[in-house]
């Protein structure tokens, strides 16, 4: 990985990557960048790309068996706590939309980037709990709002191996949020049919030196997501494109 120095000239640099938008955030400079693989949805017709409503991400979790309470993860060795985030979605307009946050610049880590609301569990918290505990500490979303309606495929890091438990909870409408500035810089929603229109999605493959890639060439895939005046990456992405993926392909 490049140095801080090099990293905060790479900043400029990599905006050509996405024109038209800015930022408050420095995505790390790889070793060396290729193009990625196309979206999930590709060749899903742009009538079918809209619609998407909190109904139909509820049938399409049923669909995979996720509509239940999420599994408990297989935690690593390390006595490193798993994480979980909280996919809150409510209807405006026919079209579901997802809460999402800018992190504080001040944190240690993941300094502004977008996120879910979430963070690390405690001891004896089930994935659900952690997730409405962190999504109120951190934009004031009242727990009792929110309705489960299951969970997506747990992930992990190269940064935290611990696994990472997203949960999806349904609003009755939108909810009023206030971010705390010592967690959140920013709260706002997009919504999904945004995620899946056309231009929204970009996939890179990075190579880094002292990293074990995921092809024969040391690289591994980074997924983006334009949206308006902001960039959606890394963790986040990768919950998004699981959720979209499953939801674009409910009849």
């Amino acid at each position: 990985m490049k140095s801080r120095g090099d990293m905060a000239r790479g900043a400029g640099d990599e905006r050509h990557r996405f024109p038209g938008h800015e930022y408050p955030q420095v995505i790390p400079e790889p070793d060396e960048v290729r193009p990625g693989g196309r979206p999930p949805w590709a060749d899903l017709a742009p009538t079918a790309r809209r619609g998407l409503s909190v109904e139909r991400v509820a049938r399409a979790l049923a669909r995979r068996g996720q509509d239940g309470p999420p599994p408990e993860p297989a935690e690593p060795a390390a006595p490193t706590p798993g994480a979980s985030v909280l996919v809150a979605l409510f209807d405006e307009g026919g079209e579901a939309r997802v809460v999402l946050t800018r992190r504080a610049r001040t944190l240690r880590a993941h300094r502004g980037e977008v996120a879910l609301p979430g963070g690390r569990r405690e001891d004896g918290e089930s994935p659900w709990a952690t997730a409405l505990r962190e999504a109120n500490e951190e934009v004031g979303l009242d727990p009792a709002a929110v309705r489960p309606l299951g969970w997506l495929s747990p992930l992990s890091t190269r940064v935290a191996p611990a696994a990472i438990v997203p949960v999806v909870g349904a609003l009755s409408s939108r909810p009023a949020l206030e971010a705390r500035p010592e967690e959140v810089e920013r709260v706002f929603t997009v919504a999904l049919s945004d995620l899946l229109a056309e231009g929204a999605f970009l996939e890179e493959r990075w190579r880094r030196e002292g990293l074990a890639g995921l092809d024969d060439e040391g690289f591994f895939p980074i997924v983006f997501y334009r949206v308006p005046g902001d960039l959606l990456w890394g963790a986040t992405a990768r919950v998004l494109t699981d959720l979209l993926a499953m939801v674009a392909a409910e009849p």
